[in-house]
């Protein structure tokens, strides 16, 4: 097989789609229709329209002069931050309003953990005037603050959700919960690379237009279309998805993917997924997944929203598993360095999640000729509390 999805939504062993029987009919007429909605010519010409004048793509590829200095090599930035709603959730977004009005959907439902695909979510509702819902764990709804006045100015409902550790995980099934009690007129908007096919397989192509533009980019930049090293955050992974791609069989490229280890791999406050995980069912496809012996799902901690999940994409699950992506994990307080480090050099102050990916730089020794390109997948905004209280600022 190659590395992108086969007929019945798997990455070698992982994918598919495993669900409760009340939700076929909403899957069965997904994985019927995607392809043949988002691959035509209309649906292709409102989706690039939206993401050109609405979302204000392309997002810049920026040689970071000071951060090459510093780490002695060639690194540039994939500005996904500079998107409307500042980060890549809106490409998915957008993608997704557009397939559930033809669809015929009138009610939109979304989880979000950091609160962007939320905020997106609401930012597309609002535009196309559909009524949207979006699940919030209560302890992400208390730290991602701003991003929830945000949703409820742009006419969402958001919903608290106090179940488990109240965060990403537990959302995701009080949406599922809500998706299965309104099976006709709602669809769901997942936010990343998870959930029963096709979800995993649409989200990625949705965000595949971030590897599509580094490919014109670098070859503007430095005449060739493909970077040594290819880094990347992951939680579910659709930022990663997205900016890997057009390099999935491409082996010319070196993919790292960035995990949180939060307090540390071993400290059992972790969200290493793919390094401490085992394979196992979530959210009705099967991928690595932090459980116990029992196949109980353990809670994961992240300092970071959107990295806190328990399981991963099966995309990544299988990219990790054959070895064709490098996973690192990074703590709490080196991403944290990261994210202070790329502020005082570049003058770009990162997400959260972000910053574990730049914080990966001092794991990695490429050449001072190589090409490094950081997916810089959102902005800070969000996580300024957290950066000042925990930095001193």
């Amino acid at each position: 097989m190659g590395k992108k999805v086969d007929d019945q939504g798997f990455y070698g062993e992982f994918g598919g789609a495993f669900i409760p029987e009340m939700l076929y009919p909403n899957v069965r007429e997904l994985e019927e229709r995607y392809l043949e909605i988002i691959q035509s010519d209309e649906f292709q010409r409102e989706f690039r329209h939206l993401l050109r004048d609405y979302a204000g793509r392309p997002t810049p590829l920026f040689k970071a002069e000071r951060l090459s200095a510093h780490f002695g090599t060639r690194i540039f930035l994939k500005r996904e931050d500079l998107n409307h709603t500042g980060a890549h959730k809106i490409n998915n977004a957008i993608g997704q309003i557009l397939l559930a009005r033809r669809l015929g959907k009138k009610r939109i439902i979304a989880e979000t953990g950091a609160g962007q695909h939320g905020v997106a979510t609401a930012t597309v509702c609002a535009l196309s005037g559909l009524h949207c819902i979006v699940y919030m764990g209560a302890l992400d709804v208390e730290r991602q603050a701003p991003n929830v006045k945000k949703m409820k100015m742009l006419g969402a409902e958001v919903v608290p959700v106090h179940s488990g550790n109240k965060t990403l995980k537990d959302a995701t099934n009080e949406a599922i919960r809500d998706w299965i009690n309104h099976p006709v007129d709602t669809h769901y908007i997942i936010g990343s690379v998870v959930g029963p096919h096709p979800y995993p397989d649409m989200v990625t192509r949705f965000q595949s237009v971030i590897s599509e533009e580094i490919r014109i980019q670098l070859e503007e930049k430095t005449g060739r279309n493909f970077p040594d090293y290819l880094v990347a955050c992951v939680g579910g992974g659709s930022n990663a998805a997205g900016a890997y791609y057009h390099y999935l069989e491409d082996e010319r490229v070196r993919l790292i993917s960035v995990e949180a280890a939060g307090l540390g791999v071993d400290s059992g406050k972790t969200a290493a997924t793919s390094l401490l995980g085992s394979t196992g069912i979530i959210h009705g496809s099967r991928t690595l997944l932090m459980q116990d012996d029992d196949g109980q799902i353990e809670e994961p901690y992240s300092i970071s929203a959107g990295l806190d999940y328990p399981g991963v994409g099966p995309l990544h699950a299988w990219l990790a598993k054959s070895g064709r992506a490098t996973v690192f994990a990074v703590t709490d307080e080196e991403a944290l360095q990261a994210a202070l480090l790329c502020t005082r050099k570049e003058g770009i102050i990162p997400a959260l999640e972000t910053a574990h990916a730049l914080a990966v730089l001092e794991k990695i020794t490429p050449g001072k000729d190589e090409v490094v390109v950081v997916n810089l997948s959102g902005r800070g905004d969000k996580d300024m509390e957290t950066y000042i209280d925990k930095l001193g600022i």
